[in-house]
């Protein structure tokens, strides 16, 4: 039975353009996999902690096995969203583009799951590339909004695409070695018929491609 774990990034609930993207793609995994395991990790309701001193004296602790109770409560969260991230098949980051970059919560998210000794290892002994991922063989989807257009390489507002370039740098602490499948809706704040079309495009690749996820997997 494949895992999917869903993380909401947008500050909306019934107004979401990625909420309800995703909600397509589940739905049409489901018609293929209707016992698909679907975990939701909600950022607006349940929003992470931002990464403080407290946190890195833990993280980065020398002896790990004398960590104390103090410090085992400032790691509770992130050792509760590293278990999420460990179980999952696939990964679904649902998100709009903020200020041509990921929300504020998405970022402490990433934070929080990027910690050494858990998702990665660090040893000077491999030269000038130190990090090696501990995580593998897992699948990320990137379901984005975005309020203007042409992000894509090559494109005029593709040096401004903080979103999903930053998404995709972060994907190997989250075990994933292939690029991501990126899907996304533009012209938000046009609201004209671009915005209307791309709209309709999206939930169709969201749709075509849950099905061949599932079609593969199950």
């Amino acid at each position: 039975m494949t895992q999917i774990l869903i993380i909401q990034a947008s500050a909306r609930k019934n107004r979401s353009l990625t909420r309800a993207l995703s909600e397509e793609f589940l739905t049409a995994w489901r018609s293929h996999e209707p016992d698909v395991r679907v975990v939701t990790r909600d950022l607006a309701e349940n929003p992470p902690p931002f990464v403080n001193e407290a946190w890195i004296a833990a993280a980065f602790a020398k002896d790990p096995d004398k960590v104390s109770a103090e410090e085992l409560t400032v790691l509770k969260f992130s050792d509760e969203i590293i278990r999420e991230v460990e179980a999952a098949d696939v990964i679904v980051i649902s998100a709009p583009m903020y200020n041509y970059g990921m929300p504020a919560a998405l970022k402490a998210w990433f934070d929080q799951v990027i910690r050494i000794n858990k998702t990665f290892t660090f040893d000077l002994e491999r030269g000038d590339r130190p990090i090696e991922p501990v995580l593998s063989g897992k699948s990320l989807v990137i379901l984005s909004s975005r309020g203007e257009a042409y992000f894509g390489p090559g494109e005029v507002n593709f040096p401004h695409n903080h979103l999903e370039t930053h998404i995709t740098s972060c994907k190997h602490f989250l075990g994933v070695n292939t690029d991501p499948f990126v899907i996304h809706i533009d012209f938000q704040e046009f609201g004209d018929h671009r915005h209307t079309a791309s709209k309709a495009a999206a939930h169709e690749r969201a749709r075509t491609l849950a099905r061949e996820f599932a079609r593969q997997r199950h």
